[in-house]
């Protein structure tokens, strides 16, 4: 028996996009904001709302990701630095 996850929609930046998976990294939710990277060179801050569970805020790092829920939104910022 397969199990389908069911398509949920999380925001970036207020703009909904459909997801499925159970997790999101900070790569795919920057590459959301900045279709170019990594290959643009920036770097960003991302953090989240209305997440799941115990952890329903926080902030994504580079190489992390965070469980989703349906509604979870992301705040994606250039920090300048590169």
């Amino acid at each position: 028996m397969t199990h389908e996850k069911k398509e949920i929609t999380i925001y970036v930046e207020t703009k909904p996009h459909p997801w499925s998976k159970d997790e999101i990294t900070y790569e795919e939710v920057v590459h959301f904001e900045d279709p170019a990277y990594p290959g643009s060179g920036k770097t960003y801050s991302v953090k989240y709302k209305r997440g799941e569970g115990h952890k329903p805020e926080g902030v994504l790092t580079p190489g992390t990701s965070v469980k989703v829920k349906d509604g979870i939104s992301f705040s994606v910022s250039e920090t300048g630095q590169s």
